[in-house]
């Protein structure tokens, strides 16, 4: 009478969800938000291919 019940139980599956009908205000802010997220990229390769800002690296003071 022994049951072959080891380790962690395996989760329930969720049931997969239905595509969402979008409205003309939804579909707007999602282009809106991959629009903004293509802009973001592009300036973070324009800003990676520059360098650092500073250029000098750390600032030494002048005392001796």
């Amino acid at each position: 009478m022994s049951s072959k019940q080891g380790g962690k139980a395996k989760p329930l599956k969720k049931p997969k969800s239905d595509k969402k009908d979008y409205d003309e205000i939804d579909i707007a802010n999602i282009q809106k938000k991959k629009d903004e997220e293509k802009a973001l990229k592009e300036l973070k390769a324009k800003a990676s291919q520059k360098g650092s800002f500073g250029g000098s690296g750390l600032k030494k003071s002048g005392k001796k």
